[in-house]
């Protein structure tokens, strides 16, 4: 499993980011996935999953209304669209298949996102 993201930066708050995440190493089409954040000394949070053939999506309270999640699995990739971000969302965003633990070890790097307060 290799799991390649990608899109952070640095943004106001108010501002918009996507992030992308390239999957190869397993059947993507076959796996509901998930972004997930990780706050500084916080463990991985659930922020969005996207089911494997597009058809129901599940967002954290937090960023609904918000973020939005797709996926194009001839690319086997899944982004994450965040509009109007605010500082709480600031951390290094993650994607792997929903419902994985903070102990999973296929972890990619990870991109980094910061709102500025």
């Amino acid at each position: 499993v290799q799991l390649v993201e990608s899109g952070g930066g640095l943004v106001q708050p108010g501002g918009s980011l996507r992030l992308s995440c390239a999957a190869s190493g397993f059947t993507f089409s076959d796996y509901a996935m998930s972004w997930y954040r990780q706050a500084p000394g916080k463990e991985h949070e659930g922020v969005s999953c996207i089911s494997h053939n597009d058809d129901s999506t599940w967002y954290e309270d937090s960023v609904k209304g918000r973020f939005t999640i797709s996926r194009d699995s001839a690319k086997q990739t899944v982004y994450l669209q965040m509009n109007n971000v605010k500082p709480e969302d600031s951390g290094i965003y993650y994607c792997a298949q929903c419902g994985v633990g903070d102990d999973y070890d296929g972890w990619g790097q990870g991109t980094r996102v910061t709102v500025l307060a």
